[in-house]
């Protein structure tokens, strides 16, 4: 029986969201998990670094494994191993082990993104195709507000390796149901280009140059969800259960943001439009916070920052269709993503260190400015370039 469009979104939608959970959690708890390992912020920084720069090194495999394999097998095996090895962490009880953990985890969450983003636009028409992205990473930072809000409740009784335990199980119960209830897409598209045929993609400025914003894109998510809750707790001295709140309410704004910014984009076909307002009030926003002296302020700021963090992820995805084609969808939403991880890599691990060697995040806050502001001139120089798409492929043969 085939289900319909609404049912298998939903189904892949919470079971993307299960891996989000898992982070969330030992990001809302790093400040008791570092009490408990006894180890510095930058160490710390490590354990998103870990699994961050593994994910990234995976997306180009990802995606050439999603043009050539079952995206719902593929995708099952990510959920499969993400939750299983987030029990594993939680149980471990020491860095090395953690740390060597989180870089397995980086693995299979990568055949959760490229997988599951290219399962979820095979079910929607080519027209709505941010609408689907942007739907596609909405479940992450909606169960995000579950876990900050749920989370400081439970840590009590259960601890908080206890919570990563209860939500990781709870993700292999969501992967029983997606691999019994949800459908193997339609395909909407001839089958992928040879890969020597795709060669002409990486010969072009546009490639790179979209690279470099998807490097912007989620250096701002990661540095920035990442270290929230610590900064909160940390440099303004809030309770755990004040900026699990706070961080809720982020994650809250967030998600539907994904969607709005989808069909903004879909609606108006100005997808780097939405794009470049998301990087340039960003630029701004983390200059703000920085300056911001009252806790009512950083609220509004921290609330802000949420609406644009992830405005613009359903449209940068779609613009890679409209520069390079269909035909290396997975190639191209692989090498992107790669480059947005490098950038969470780098980010996750710099507002770490910057934190140790200045006392403050301050100056990981001016770091993220100016990675936003970098984002946003290489859109501008992008703006610019015509996009080729399916025909540009068939007019730039391999050499």
């Amino acid at each position: 029986m085939t289900r319909g469009v609404a049912a298998n979104s939903a189904l892949i939608v919470v079971a993307q969201s299960t891996q989000a959970i898992a982070v969330g959690a030992i990001s809302l708890f790093l400040p008791l998990i570092r009490e408990d390992l006894g180890i510095s912020f930058a160490e710390a920084g490590l354990l998103a670094a870990a699994t961050t720069l593994t994910y990234a090194l995976m997306q180009i495999p990802a995606g050439v494994l999603a043009d050539r394999v079952s995206l719902k097998r593929l995708f099952a095996v990510g959920i499969l191993g993400t939750n299983a090895l987030s029990i594993l962490f939680a149980l471990s009880g020491a860095f090395l082990p953690m740390l060597a953990i989180q870089a397995g985890t980086g693995v299979f969450r990568a055949l959760m993104f490229v997988p599951g983003l290219m399962l979820i636009t095979r079910h929607f028409s080519e027209a709505r195709r941010a609408t689907a992205m942007g739907l596609f990473v909405a479940g992450g930072f909606s169960s995000n507000v579950v876990v900050n809000l749920v989370g400081p409740l439970l840590v009590g009784p259960l601890g908080w390796d206890g919570v990563i335990v209860l939500s990781s199980s709870l993700g292999l119960v969501v992967l029983v149901a997606f691999w019994l209830l949800a459908d193997e897409p339609p395909s909407r598209h001839p089958a992928s280009a040879d890969p020597r045929s795709a060669r002409w993609v990486w010969r072009t400025a546009a490639w790179w140059l979209l690279g470099l914003v998807q490097f912007a894109r989620l250096a701002l998510v990661a540095g920035f969800g990442f270290w929230l809750p610590s900064y909160l707790i940390v440099d303004r001295g809030l309770s755990l259960e004040a900026a699990g709140l706070i961080v809720a309410l982020s994650a809250a704004i967030t998600a539907p943001s994904n969607i709005l910014g989808g069909i903004i984009s879909d609606r108006l076909g100005r997808p780097l439009g939405v794009i470049g307002l998301s990087l340039g009030v960003m630029s701004v926003l983390f200059l703000l916070l920085n300056a911001a002296d009252a806790v009512a302020l950083v609220i509004v700021v921290v609330a802000l920052i949420g609406v644009f963090i992830q405005l613009y992820f359903g449209p940068i995805f779609a613009v890679a269709t409209r520069f390079f084609g269909r035909s290396v969808a997975g190639l191209s939403s692989g090498f992107g993503n790669f480059c947005a991880n490098v950038g969470g890599f780098a980010s996750a691990l710099a507002l770490g260190v910057l934190k140790d060697l200045t006392g403050s995040f301050s100056a990981g806050f001016f770091f993220l400015a100016g990675v936003a502001f970098v984002g946003f001139l290489a859109l501008l120089v992008l703006a610019r370039m015509p996009a080729r798409g399916d025909v540009g492929a068939a007019q730039s043969p391999a050499r």
